[in-house]
């Protein structure tokens, strides 16, 4: 049995057209399942993928959001930091303002000597402070607590090198604390009469371990006399004393003092050399110096340069009372001191002469 092909018209067999169909048929359902399959499969390539973007993108956001999170922790650490440091160039700004107006209302107040040493002290501070606040901007302030001891040191130093030009003024020895100047009496021929060792103390409470510490640093230069300056002296002190074996002034007698030590230390060492008499006149020296005649005619030199000072600062208001009363001071000034050479003259007939101490010579046409 034959039946027509509806795609092209020819007749074929009914078993070769159903064989066509068959396969038709297995052709479009394996298309069908291909199909399926490779749709399937495209579909799950791409969810895959979609998948994995949107993982992608949530781990972006997440690592986005901690690098912001990150980031406004660090903001605020420097926003933090950075008051900080103002507060700090602050408030070293305002101490030192508060610092400068303290000098200067200090300097305004103290005695002449004592505010050119505020002065010189006020120049080295604000050097010193000016780098320290170039450096508070990379760290925090750096204070020098020695300036005021270094300043005051070299000042007193040069003073006495201008004094006592013979003197030689050598570096305090390795292993010596205290000390601050080494002083070496020489005479006008060079030649030494002793050695005069300094500490210098700008603090406001006296301390009286001061003391054996000076001494023992003295005791390892071998020197003959030891003396501590200090702001703040014992009760029992008005100018200057000796106790336990150290001479205790304040800064502005230390001058005046160290001549009356030097020229003892001079005429002490011209005793030595003088072959009569020489332990009897050396033991008269000294109990002179240390007894309360000698004591009284330095404190009344002492009293008298102190009421100059004083008498000085009113000098504005009261120039012609003044000039009057400093003349009779000086007169006896004059009177202490020529007393005071009197007495050593008598313990030590071999003391030279001063010229402006003796009385003026007569000529012969007034002898006659």
């Amino acid at each position: 049995m034959n039946v027509k092909c509806p795609s092209c018209g020819k007749e074929v067999e009914v078993s070769q057209a159903i064989k066509h169909q068959v396969e038709e048929v297995l052709r479009s359902e394996l298309v069908a399942d291909i199909e399926k399959k490779t749709t399937q499969k495209i579909k799950e390539e791409f969810d895959f993928k979609i998948k994995d973007q949107v993982n992608a993108l949530e781990e972006k956001e997440k690592r986005n959001k901690q690098l912001q999170e990150q980031l406004l922790d660090l903001n605020k650490i420097m926003r933090e930091l950075k008051d900080d440091n103002e507060k700090r160039e602050i408030e070293s700004q305002k101490k030192l303002n508060e610092e400068i107006e303290k000098i200067k209302e200090s300097a305004m107040k103290t005695a002449s000597e004592k505010a050119r040493l505020k002065e010189l002290e006020l120049e080295k501070k604000l050097s010193d402070t000016q780098k320290a606040l170039e450096d508070a901007q990379r760290k925090t302030q750096q204070g020098s607590q020695q300036l005021q001891g270094e300043v005051v040191e070299l000042d007193f130093e040069n003073q006495l090198k201008s004094v006592f030009a013979f003197d030689e003024f050598l570096p305090v020895p390795k292993g010596i604390e205290g000390a601050d100047i080494w002083q070496k009496v020489k005479n006008k021929h060079g030649q030494s009469a002793g050695t005069i060792i300094w500490e210098i103390k700008r603090t406001k409470a006296w301390s009286k371990a001061w003391l054996p510490k000076l001494r023992e640093d003295a005791r390892k230069v071998d020197a003959n006399v030891c003396i501590l300056i200090s702001d703040s002296l014992p009760n029992d002190i008005k100018f200057y004393d000796r106790q336990d074996g150290v001479w205790i002034c304040s800064y502005d007698h230390a001058v005046v003092l160290a001549k009356v030590l030097r020229d003892s230390l001079l005429q002490i060492a011209i005793a030595k050399s003088t072959a009569s008499h020489k332990e009897e006149k050396l033991q008269n020296i000294y109990n002179y110096i240390t007894s309360p005649a000698f004591r009284n005619k330095i404190e009344g030199y002492f009293e008298s340069v102190s009421s100059l000072r004083t008498d000085l600062e009113g000098e504005k208001r009261a120039m012609e009372r003044v000039w009057k009363k400093r003349e009779m001071q000086i007169q006896r000034l004059d009177r202490n001191m020529s007393q005071m050479f009197g007495d050593l003259q008598g313990i030590v007939p071999e003391l030279p002469s001063i010229q402006s101490l003796e009385l003026p010579q007569l000529d012969s046409g007034d002898e006659e």
